[in-house]
Formats: structure tokens, sequence, C-alpha cells
């Protein structure tokens, strides 16, 4: 099979790559349509050491399965593989599962090729009328759908009276203002300072965009859920400074480990602060469940390329000219 594979830092290769195998309870999945995720881009940077060179990277996929009892079925893929055994697994928090893997990293490769192989357990069957496009978004989207589940258990006060602010307006950042919405918060605004972006958020729903810089956008003390989907010091900063008292800062992002937070007024003020990764399984499908009734907009913030040129699409992202959220390649 062809595949893109990271050969070391900024370096991506278009080549040759043995077919991947299916284990036991696995099938092959001819991958249609496969997000670049944040992650990824760490990777290419050289800042994940998890994820060492050579490697196919790429775990938002979306296909056809090729094997087995479900041959022939659209797919949309949970790319999280747990044991199933453990605490966390059977009190249904899978994804502190201590013995996870996850396409993308070593032993499992990705799915920036024609085919990987997974459970079945992690299949989820796409819905007719629903593009594989769309159903690549799953995985971003549940990361999303996890955060905002925690922040709601988090809250005083109803999600549907609260101002939820999302720092960050890539594809974490435009689904986490998605579901917010789904779970009926009216009053959302999205901060990106990639302003080539403004245009794609104000038509992905009913929210406010501002750019930070500018020094325009909802006042400190007056977010009663602060999600920060870019995870810098600087938004860090800013979350802390958003948040109401009583409020909740969730932290998605993953850019760096700088410090940020206010402690002494988060300790005054009783702020919660959740650090949340991933998804669970039961998020997933909801996340799912949620993409094909149509509750979360038309989903048209990708764009599609091949994937043999997928290292440009990750040059482009790194220099800033992707104005939109997510590029989806198609082996």
């Amino acid at each position: 099979m062809k595949a893109l594979v990271y050969t070391g830092p900024q370096s991506l290769a278009f080549q040759d790559a043995e077919d991947p195998q299916p284990g036991e309870s696995e099938v092959q999945i001819k991958v249609d349509s496969v997000g670049i995720c944040g992650s990824d881009m760490h990777a290419w940077h050289g800042h994940d050491e998890r994820r060492p060179a050579p490697l196919i990277l790429g775990h938002e996929a979306a296909g056809v399965v090729q094997t087995g009892a479900m041959a022939g079925n659209r797919v949309t893929v949970n790319p999280l593989v747990t044991c199933m055994d453990c605490n966390y697994c059977r009190s249904g928090r899978t994804n502190l599962c201590p013995l996870r893997q996850i396409i993308s990293m070593p032993p499992r490769q990705g799915a920036f090729a024609e085919f990987i192989t997974m459970p079945t357990r992690n299949l989820v069957k796409v819905a007719d009328g629903v593009d594989l496009q769309k159903a690549a978004l799953a995985e971003p989207i549940a990361c999303s759908w996890h955060a905002v589940r925690i922040a709601d258990q988090a809250l005083f006060e109803p999600l549907e009276q609260s101002r939820g602010v999302v720092l960050g307006g890539g594809a974490i950042g435009v689904a986490a203002a998605l579901v917010l919405s789904a779970f009926d918060c009216e009053d959302i605004w999205i901060a990106e300072t990639n302003r080539l972006r403004h245009r794609v958020l104000e038509g992905a729903g009913p929210f406010k965009i501002y750019d930070p810089v500018d020094g325009t956008g909802p006042q400190g003390g007056s977010a009663h859920i602060v999600i920060d989907a870019f995870g810098g010091m600087q938004t860090r900063a800013a979350a802390a400074t958003l948040v109401r008292p009583g409020g909740v800062i969730v932290h998605v992002g993953l850019a760096g480990g700088e410090p940020g937070l206010d402690v002494r007024r988060m300790t005054l003020q009783e702020i919660t602060f959740v650090g949340t990764y991933t998804y669970t399984m039961d998020d997933f499908c909801e996340t799912t469940t949620a993409i094909f009734d149509g509750r979360l907009g038309k989903l048209d913030w990708y764009e599609e390329r091949p994937l043999q040129d997928g290292a440009r699409a990750f040059d482009d992202i790194h220099a800033g000219r992707a104005a939109i959220p997510k590029i989806i390649l198609k082996p």
C-alpha cells in the first residue's frame, strides 16, 4: 500500500509500506478519509517522543471494512484501543486505561495510509447519507464532546444559562463550540488569532468570534465555562482571567507544559480546573449519533487534499496558511 510516513522532524515521505494484517477480533479497513490532528503536527515538529520516526501518523479516520463479517460496511474509527478489563474500562472510563493504545503511536501504525486494522468494537457504522469525510470528524469532535460533558457536570448553573468561551478556533475549538450549542448553551464565544479562520468560524454556528490580540471579546470574570482548546501558556493565563468565580476551566489542548494559571485567584474564587484526555467509548458513540442526526450542524469546516500532497498540507498548517480548521487527506 501507499502511505504518508513521518521520517523525521518536519519531514514526510509518500512511499510504499506493508499492508497491515488484522489480528484476532480485528478487521482491515480501506481508509477513505483521515484528518490531520494537532498531535500529528506535534510529532511532525519533533516534539512528541511517543511518536518516533519512522511512523505512519493519522488517527482521525473513516473508511470501508474489507474483511470479516462487517465487510462492505462504511465505518468511522475510534482509534483508542483499550483492554476492556481494568477498573477504568469496567467503570466506563476507557480513555484512562493504563494499557491503552492509539493508532499513530507504536506499536500501532496510523491512518495516513490506504489500509489500517482495528478491533471491530472500535468501529461505528456510518449512517446512510453521511459522507465519510464528515464521519472522520467524529474523533476530534468526541474530544470536545467529552470536555463539554465534564464541564457540564462541574457547573453550578444550568448550561443553557451560561456563557461559554472557547480559546482556539481549530478543529477542537470549533467542535467544542458546536457541542456547547448542542448542549443548549446559547452565549458562545471563540477566540482565534488567525483572522483567516474568522469567516469559516462565523459560518459554523451561532458564535461570537474575536481576536484576543486586539483587546476585543468577553470581559474578564464573565465566563461560566472556558474551554482551552489550544493549551499554551497564554491561553491558560487567559482562561484564568476570563472565568467567573465558581466557574470551570476545561483544558483540552496540549500545546505546551509552561505555567500560566493564576492559581491564587482560582483558589480564592473556587474555580474548577479539569484536564480532559480524549473521550470514552460512550462519548465517541454519542458524538457519532449527534453527527448523524444533524445536531452538530453542516460540518463543512474542512477541506480535502490527496494523501500524496500531505507534506504540503503540514507545511501550510505550520505556516498559518490554512484558513479551514481541518484538512482531511484522501488516500
